[in-house]
């Protein structure tokens, strides 16, 4: 399997996923043409994408959707509740409610928690080797712990930090959406997770959707690396997505 962040942050969000068999990407958030140029920057024939699985239908995640498939007719991955917000049409599209294989990839829904319609996240499985895509939600059932647990990636939210949001600029109405259980996950809440789900065949860990009003890069890593020690958990590697460029191609 191999894993890029393409963007990721609050002005838009899409990542990239291969197999043996499938070219795919998570969300569509950024316009078509930074999608296409960004995955021919890693050796990826936009054309060839074969499916868009969709977490949820707020712009940041499905902005350049309908340019891309217009351009390049992928099937989209998606809940009819996540239809009903979208404003235009899709003809070749999958409602993923439940877990499903396609070809040599297996897809597990996490349903998660967030103001919106609907919202999954996924772990994504194949020959032996997993990726786990959370982002956009306020909690993580622990009915999905076991689902979650001892994944080889991690891609996963570290939106904001509490101080900084309760400090900033961000109306009072809005703080709480953030802070609710249908808001979006604080790096002591996303590290505190994350300490639990790692395990021994944890490579990577990609901290994503970092709010650029009320987080910086330096303190989601310092949270999620403060946890990890405290509750004596092993350190993979850590990397944080950027808004504006891609992550290497990370190969499973």
């Amino acid at each position: 399997m191999k894993i890029c962040v393409l963007a990721s942050g609050s002005k838009g969000n899409c990542a990239y996923i291969e197999t043996s068999k499938t070219k795919s990407l998570v969300d569509l958030g950024m316009s078509a043409g930074y999608v296409a140029k960004a995955l021919k920057n890693i050796g990826v024939d936009p054309s060839l994408i074969q499916r868009v699985f969709i977490t949820h239908t707020h712009s940041d995640h499905v902005a350049g959707l309908k340019v891309f498939l217009k351009k390049y007719h992928p099937v989209v991955y998606l809940t009819e509740k996540m239809e009903t917000e979208l404003n235009f049409d899709i003809e070749d599209k999958v409602y993923i409610d439940n877990d499903m294989d396609i070809a040599d990839l297996t897809v597990t829904v996490i349903k998660t928690s967030h103001d919106a319609a609907d919202s999954n996240g996924y772990v994504f499985s194949s020959q032996g080797k997993s990726i786990v895509y959370i982002t956009d939600t306020g909690y993580i059932h622990v009915k999905n712990f076991p689902k979650l647990e001892n994944k080889n990636v991690y891609v996963f939210e570290s939106n904001h930090d509490v101080r900084m949001l309760r400090e900033g600029r961000y109306p009072y109405y809005l703080q709480q959406r953030i802070l609710s259980d249908k808001g979006h996950l604080s790096n002591k809440d996303s590290a505190y997770y994350l300490s639990k789900f790692i395990g021994d065949r944890t490579e990577k860990i990609i901290l994503i959707h970092l709010s650029e009003e009320n987080n910086r890069p330096e303190v989601a890593l310092n949270t999620l690396l403060d946890t990890l020690k405290d509750k004596e958990v092993r350190v993979p590697d850590i990397e944080i997505a950027s808004q504006k460029e891609s992550t290497e191609l990370i190969e499973l």
